[in-house]
């Protein structure tokens, strides 16, 4: 009797080994430098393996934040080569872009004004002293940054859609001017005048309206892009101490009145020489008048401070890291690094920066930064970038609503998820053999896997 059940047992464990086989898949991206990208970069093959692998133990049961998308920058160089291009063309690329079968961008970001992404330095409000913003106008962003967004809504008409000014209107300024401010680097702040701040409030509550009568939802603002710097490029420094008593005064007030429906969110912060995002959420009257932080090229332990004062927190990831338009392979795989740090220490979206440049990839004051797809405007061709590889395979399969989950291995970063059926592996393979792994779902071997050489892949396996 002992020998019948012992064979039961033992041909149900190969049966529920089978099973498991069967039911994973290794979706991945190959990144070789010189091999051209596909506008739909990601194949899958069946998960197997008869070798023996690196271990990777995931624990289903214990889970942090939600996620909540991945996604890029539309900004006005970007549109003006899209529209550029054929109807078609632009068609293509958006739905490569958005379609949940292609990169399934699903948090993005724009500019409130100019960015240094923008042709030139302009703001809504040219009029000096327009208090009352009577001369308020988005007429310049009809010609491409808003077609460029209301595009994406055609293939993904849930996405979010957060923005920012790199500078108030120039008139606001102690400067007089949106952009110079590494010349001028104490007179690059918003005047310290109730004046300024009633119609910068003001500013900030037509835009979310103009917008929306444009069909476009912006669901939230961030007060100010890298607040601690100024630059050549349209940049102002902003205090937390400004930036807090500014929403509690007057943009929360003006929100109120104006019954806008967009969050107010501090930032976005660095951690380059300053900490101010620590300093922000160590005030509680501050933090506690916006609706999340925005982080960028923050180192993560700051995100950990950040968390450890303020447990309640809300992230939203703004930027990547620009690089300097040599849009390299091994950039691309270093991709996944910046998003693995990130994500694992409860960030909960990644946004990329320029998903679209021209053939120049330069931005309006003169350097070169890298984007997703590169379109060159004279010859009317489209190129698909290394990053563009990554994102789109981090954008498929990091869908909103998936939970993190606790994964250990010595083998480096990888970034592990799951959704009501399914656990997502994320791993990287930069070298040029195919790396094996041992995935276990706690103390039950769940599956042998071969990650192929020079990948980033999403390893899908069920354990339900």
């Amino acid at each position: 009797m002992k020998k019948i059940v012992l064979t039961l047992t033992i041909i149900l464990s190969i049966t529920l080994s089978i099973k498991a086989q069967s039911s994973a898949k290794v979706h991945y991206v190959k990144l070789v430098e010189g091999e051209k990208i596909a506008s739909n970069p990601i194949k899958t093959q069946e998960a197997k393996s008869e070798g023996k692998g690196i271990s990777v133990r995931i624990y289903p049961d214990i889970s942090f934040q939600t996620i909540t998308g991945i996604g890029g920058a539309f900004n006005e160089i970007g549109g003006e080569a899209l529209m550029s291009l054929s109807e078609a063309q632009q068609n293509e690329i958006m739905k490569n872009l958005f379609d949940v079968n292609g990169a399934n961008f699903t948090v993005c970001r724009t500019a409130i004004g100019a960015s240094d992404f923008g042709i030139d330095a302009y703001s809504y409000s040219e009029v000096a002293n327009d208090f009352k913003m009577k001369k308020f106008s988005i007429e310049r962003e009809r010609t491409s940054v808003i077609p460029f967004i209301q595009m994406a809504y055609k293939y993904n008409p849930n996405m979010q859609l957060f923005a920012s000014p790199w500078s108030p209107p120039g008139w606001m300024k102690e400067s007089g001017l949106m952009d110079r401010g590494e010349e001028f680097p104490e007179k690059n702040v918003l005047k310290d005048d109730p004046k300024i701040y009633k119609a910068y409030a003001k500013y900030f509550s037509k835009y979310v309206d103009a917008y929306a009568k444009e069909g476009i939802v912006v669901n939230k603002i961030v007060i100010q892009n890298e607040q601690d710097i100024s630059t050549k490029y349209p940049s102002c420094h902003m205090p937390p101490k400004q930036m807090g008593e500014f929403v509690i005064n007057y943009l929360r007030p003006q929100f109120e009145k104006d019954n806008t429906p967009a969050e107010i969110w501090a930032g976005s912060f660095r951690t380059a020489k300053r900490l101010d995002g620590l300093e922000f959420v160590s005030n509680t009257t501050w933090r506690e008048a916006v609706d999340g932080i925005g982080v960028q090229y923050m180192n993560a332990r700051q995100v950990e401070n950040m968390q450890a004062v303020y447990p309640d927190i809300k992230f939203l990831h703004t930027e990547g890291n620009c690089y300097g338009g040599k849009n390299s392979v091994d950039q691309a795989f270093s991709r996944f690094n910046e998003v693995a740090g990130f994500i694992n220490h409860g960030v909960p979206n990644f946004c990329y920066w320029n998903m679209i440049l021209n053939e120049d990839s330069s931005s309006g004051w003169g350097w070169k930064q890298n984007s997703l797809i590169k379109i060159n405007r004279k010859d009317k061709t489209v190129t698909y970038n290394p990053d563009y590889a990554t994102m789109a395979l981090f954008g498929r399969f990091m869908k909103p609503g998936m939970k993190r989950i606790v994964s250990a291995s010595w083998y480096g970063d990888t970034i592990t998820l799951k959704d009501d059926n399914n656990i997502y592996l994320f791993i990287k393979n930069q070298s040029n053999k195919t790396k094996t792994f041992d995935i276990w779902l706690k103390d039950n071997h769940a599956q042998v896997v071969d990650i192929p050489a020079n990948s980033i892949s999403v390893v899908e396996v069920n354990y339900k």
